[in-house]
Formats: structure tokens, sequence, C-alpha cells
């Protein structure tokens, strides 16, 4: 196999396309199982490089500084405040970029690897206000004020990491522009990562004692990710990842996820233990971190941290929040680790205090009950398995219309066509329908296609990841960036018939709360169908059924 070529599907993909929904799914989701996405090798080389470039980087913005160093003296300086600031620039500058999250081919990203910059430097590219509607700052395509206040975020980003010395005049403006910007533009403000790189950096800029309020962001970063997967969907998770890790390869290992592979794909007891495990150990590490200054060695918390974020970062989960995650494990260390002196408590009774009350406590308690209202980003409820989900459904070659918008990728075909023939790229993009049909959400999707469309294969099924990565410019398990008001963007834009793009939209499950929610809408004709799936239904069912659920 060579470094670009996938392993191939155990079946005849363009065969496949003409089964049932639920053979085609039973056929993917076995596929799935044992061969995860079918990764080519020459992928994982793309991210190693770009790891590279993400710390090669930050190495050299802090060798600007002469109270930092280079590479020879790494050592003494990778902790200071100064780096640690220079590292947070950064690492939002590299996300709003389109370098990180959401980039390359396993976020269905494949010629060019990345959005980013290529869509949010260009007017007319569709966007998402905050306030749709509203003269100027509500237009759903991106206009020359969008344009100019993206590059000036790249310039002061830029301006900051070449300073020698950072300052509030360096910071200000950073922070302030990517509040502009989340205005203009939601998905903006969600690709900057805002939720941690920019709240700190408003920690930075508003007060002095910044070093316990990014603590206070970490934390939360931590434990809310820990707290959403108290739940019945983060075992499938665990599957999903081990059946495409590129570590865990071994298909004795891949069978043990299931409870009898391939008749009962639901997850096993190990997995569902490896699943409680993780959560433990992701609430376990802040707690370990708060109880170092009582006397727990700070070993503990960092040894901990590193096991998790080693677990996560190396299964390359789909997405591939790479960097994030050295930035979350060298942030533990700049924070924590450099200055266990520091207490949360000494920012005291002062605004800022009172606004991380609002983004880190208020927010993520809000995201949990109503998941609808709020980012499952804001609400850092990381890779839990309980997301918004969308699948896009074109009738025949009406996705032909979606040229109609200003993007600087193709149709996923086309970009793959670059690469393989027809049956390779079916076959890639088939497994997509198994990664999201793994999962407990996706085993509502063979009661709810039928209820979108009456002959399935009349109809081209992309997920809504990849439509949001094609027309928004970034995509990363965001579903309320693909719902109907990108829908709406794309339909004023591209005139879909009745009947010609049907979708289907699920919201996450709230805490408390015991079905996920479901639209089905037609682009031209509005909603078709509205309703509640009982999540321990779906728990019965195998990932591919339409009658009758497992006993």
């Amino acid at each position: 196999m060579g470094l670009l070529d996938p392993i191939p599907a155990p079946y005849e993909p363009l065969g496949w396309l003409r089964k049932p929904l639920d053979e085609r799914g039973r056929m993917v989701c076995e596929a799935w199982a044992m061969q995860g996405y079918g990764t080519p090798p020459g992928v994982f080389v793309f991210y190693l490089l770009k790891l590279c470039l993400y710390v090669g980087a930050w190495i050299f913005f802090c060798s600007r500084s002469p109270s930092l160093g280079g590479v020879a003296t790494l050592g003494t300086w990778a902790l200071q405040p100064l780096a640690f600031q220079k590292a947070i620039v950064w690492s939002l500058l590299f996300e709003v970029l389109g370098l990180g999250c959401g980039s390359g081919p396993l976020s269905g990203r494949y010629l060019p690897p990345v959005g980013g910059f290529l869509y949010f430097l260009r007017p007319r590219t569709t966007k998402l206000p905050l306030f749709p509607g509203l003269p100027l700052i509500g237009a759903p395509t991106r206009s020359l004020l969008d344009v100019g206040l993206y590059l000036a975020l790249l310039v002061v980003a830029v301006r900051a990491l070449l300073a020698p010395e950072l300052h509030g005049a360096h910071l200000a403006p950073i922070v302030a522009l990517v509040a502009a910007l989340g205005v203009l533009d939601k998905t903006l403000f969600l690709a900057a990562r805002a939720e941690h790189y920019w709240v700190t950096l408003l920690c930075v800029v508003a007060t002095p004692h910044w070093i316990a309020g990014a603590k206070a962001v970490q934390l939360a970063l931590w434990f809310w990710a820990g707290f959403s997967k108290l739940n019945h969907h983060f075992p499938t998770v665990v599957c999903v990842m081990t059946s495409n890790g590129p570590f865990t390869r071994f298909p004795w290992l891949r069978r043990r996820m299931y409870r009898d592979y391939p008749r009962d794909l639901r997850p096993s007891t190990l997995a569902t233990a490896l699943a409680h495990a993780g959560t433990a150990m992701e609430l376990g590490v802040p707690v370990a971190f708060l109880l170092t200054p009582l006397g727990t060695p700070p070993v503990v918390a960092v040894l901990m941290m590193f096991a998790l974020h080693g677990y996560i970062t190396s299964h390359v989960p789909m997405g591939v929040p790479i960097e994030w995650n050295f930035m979350v494990v060298y942030g533990g260390l700049a924070l924590f680790w450099a200055h266990p002196e520091v207490s949360l408590l000494s920012l005291g009774a002062t605004p800022i205090a009172a606004l991380l009350a609002v983004t880190l406590v208020a927010l993520p308690i809000a995201g949990n009950l109503w998941p609808g209202r709020v980012s499952f980003l804001l609400a850092m409820r990381y890779y839990a398995g309980n997301w918004a989900w969308s699948v896009w459904l074109f009738r025949g070659e009406s996705y032909r219309k979606l040229a109609r918008l200003t993007t600087s990728s193709g149709w996923v075909y086309d970009q793959l066509a670059r690469f393989y023939d027809r049956p390779t790229a079916v076959g890639l993009v088939g497994k997509v329908m198994g990664f999201r049909m793994m999962h407990l959400h996706g085993r509502a999707l063979p009661l709810l296609v039928p209820k979108a469309v009456d002959a399935l294969e009349d109809y081209e099924w992309l997920d809504g990841e990849i439509v949001a990565g094609l027309a928004l410019g970034w995509n990363f398990g965001e579903g309320h960036l693909h719902q109907e008001q990108l829908l709406a963007a794309i339909q004023a834009q591209c005139g879909f018939e009745e009947g010609e793009l049907r979708c289907v939209f699920v919201e996450s499950q709230p805490m408390g709360g015991t079905t996920l929610s479901y639209r089905v809408v037609d682009a031209a004709s509005g909603q078709r169908a509205a309703g509640e799936l009982p999540v321990e239904e779906l728990r019965s069912r195998q990932p591919w059924e339409t009658c009758a659920p497992t006993p």
C-alpha cells in the first residue's frame, strides 16, 4: 500500500451505493469496526508535519524575545509567562488560519487540505452572522468589512508574536477583533477556539493576576469535558476511536470493542469500562491540580494529564484537535507546574472574575441543559459523542448547484478525483456514514432518512460536516453550523427546487433529558417533520436497524 492509498473497503463501493439503507449501514459499520476510516499512511505524515510547524513556529516567535531564547535553551524558558502568552496568541492565530482543528483529510478536506484563510480573506464567501438580517453586520455572505477585520486580526496577531515583550497594547486589539468577528460570523469565533484562547487573552489584558484566570480556564476545560461524558454516548466514541487509531490496528482488540462482532456492534463491557475510566481521568486531572497546594505531589496531576492527552492524541481522532491537545498539556505545565503558588482566589471579586463565572460556569451549564442554544465548544462538551449533527441529501446531480457558492474547494468527490478513481472515492466518503452511525446518536439515521426521502438511491448522501467545510471554510463537529441558518444561506445563493435538497438535523441530548430532537427540512419548502427519539430505544438498536430493536 502506497503512502496515499487508503485501506480498500471490504465491498464493491459502487455496488454498495445501490443497496437499501439498512444493508448499506450494516456493511459500512462492519467495515468501520475493523478498518476505521481506512486512512492512508501519508495522511498521518501530513498531521505530523503540521504539528512540527506549530511547535517550530512557536519557538521562532519566542526567539524574538531577548528574555526567552531558541531551541538550544528551550528548557530554561519554555514555561516562562511570556512564552505561555505567545503560545496562546500563536494557537489562536494557527486556528483562525484554518491550520488546526478541522483541517486535512480526517475532516473531509483533501485539496486544499485547509480552509480558514482561503475563505475568510475572500469576499462573498458564506458566513453565519450572529444577528442575521441586520444592516451591515447581518448579511449571509462576507463583505469587505469582514475581510478587512479578519486581515487586521492576522496583522495584530503577528505583530504581537514578533514583539520582544507583550503588553496590553499588543493583546487588546486581538481580543477586540475576535469579538467583533464573532458578531459578523459565528464560524470565526468558534474557529478561534475562543472558549479557551480568547478568554485566556482576556484575562491577560484585564488583570495583573492573569495566571489565576488562565488556571481557571484550564480547569474548566478538563472539568466540563469530563462532566459532559457522564452519559450513554461516550462508550460509542471509544469504539469509533479505537477502530480508527493508527496504533490500535490489532483485529483482536477492535473486535473486543464490540459485544459480538459483526452481529452486535454496540459497545462491549471493555469499551464501556474504558469510557468510564477516561471520564474519571478527565475529571480527576483538575481535582489533582487543585489538591496540589494542599499536599498532593504535583507529579500526580502531571502524570494523569499526560496519560489523558496522550491517549487522545495517539488515536488521531476525526477532527484532529492535535495541536489543541498539545496546548492544553503545555498550559498545564506552564500554569500549574511552574506556578503552584498562584491561587484562583487571587482574582478576588473583580469584573474579570464575574466574566469568568459566566464563560466558565454559566455557559457550560446552559450548554448541558439546553444544548440547542449553546455551541458544544463554548459549553466545553468535547468529544463526548453527544453532539448536534446533520445529513444532507442531494437528488441526482443537484449538488452541482453548490458551484454557485464562492468557495476555495470543490465538491468532495471532485477533490478526491485528483487522487483516486470513483470506487475508491466512494469507499472513502462512504466510511463517513459508518462514523456517524456508529455513534449512539447516529442510530437515529435509519429511522429518519426515510422521513426525508422516498428513494435513497436517487440521492447523494453527504454528512453536514463536509458541507460546512465546503460552504463555511471550517468544520469541527459543531452541528449548529450546518443547520437551518446555513441551509437558508445556501438556498438563497443556489436555488434548489422542491425535493432536490433534503436535510436531517438532530440535536444533542440535554442533561437530564431522555430524548434527541430532530427536524427534517426541505431547502425550498421548509420543515417537513419534527419530533423526539428516545435515547433508551436507540441504545437497544444496532447502528443500521430500521425495524424492531435488538432484544
